[in-house]
């Protein structure tokens, strides 16, 4: 294969996939806007979801992971506490340390707004007709272990850094 063959097949293959992150990101958009329910902010959930996940850690930690300071990680933790969503737990590893731990009533909330998006999305599709349906399903039939595999890369401690710099 000559170089210019291999430059069409590079380009193809990045314009496929500007086009595949293109639609991933109107969903990204659709999801947050239209299916989110507002009952807590973005940063609470995405803070109780990742402690659900990864379990109970230094609230520095959860303050890098998630993107925001230690002092405005401290005021929502103690207000998530407050709400019992959240609890602080002794650092088995270290009696000085606390960490952080989602509790069985953040697990409910997360499990609750998960179904909620669910429900919304289930009705927001009931709306396209039924050909658009089956087409989607197969798609989504098609292409569920990819996009799998791409949460778990993005998902996976370490890999965040190089996701988001690009």
């Amino acid at each position: 294969m000559d170089d210019a063959a291999i430059r069409r097949g590079s380009l193809a293959g990045h314009e496929r996939r500007q086009e595949i992150a293109d639609v991933l990101e109107q969903f990204a958009v659709l999801a947050v806007r239209q299916l989110a329910k507002r009952d807590i902010s973005m940063t609470a959930a995405s803070a109780l979801g990742r402690l659900a996940r990864e379990g109970p850690t230094r609230l520095t930690a959860l303050a890098a992971d998630e993107g925001v300071s230690q002092p405005a990680m401290t005021q929502l933790v103690q207000r998530l506490t407050k709400q019992g969503l959240m609890a602080r737990v002794a650092d088995p590893d270290d009696g000085r340390a606390v960490l952080v731990s989602v509790t069985d009533a953040g697990r409910r909330l997360l499990a609750e707004r998960r179904r909620d998006r669910v429900e919304r999305l289930s009705d927001l599709l009931a709306t396209l007709p039924p050909e658009d349906q089956a087409t989607l399903a197969a798609a989504v039939r098609s292409a569920a272990p990819a996009l799998r595999r791409l949460v778990a890369t993005a998902a996976a401690p370490g890999d965040q850094s190089a996701v988001r710099s690009r």
